[in-house]
């Protein structure tokens, strides 16, 4: 199994429709097989602030996800939403 975090810092005025398309990705990407868990968590105090809480049963997954229609549209869509690059940080069960 791997844990991936991605950290996503939104434009105020792109918050809703940013939330929007990731839900929907987020509802998609559960579907695959390669993954166990997708959430979408939003920061209490500082709600232009987001993680992807994504969980993928092999070390395969984050690539096939990659390669599916939605997560390119998604990727796509919510490019210009951002008001800093995106960050992740990957973990492995101890």
């Amino acid at each position: 199994m791997l844990w991936v975090h991605v950290m996503i810092h939104v434009n105020e005025a792109d918050v809703d429709a940013f939330r929007q398309a990731s839900l929907e990705n987020a509802r998609q990407s559960r579907e695959e097989l390669g993954i166990a868990q997708f959430d979408l968590v939003q920061q209490r105090d500082d709600p232009t602030r987001f993680v992807l809480i994504e969980v993928y049963r092999d070390a395969e997954a984050p690539l096939r996800h990659k390669e599916t229609a939605h997560y390119q549209k998604w990727r796509d869509s919510v490019a210009p939403m951002m008001a800093s690059p995106r960050t992740s940080i990957s973990y492995q069960l101890c």
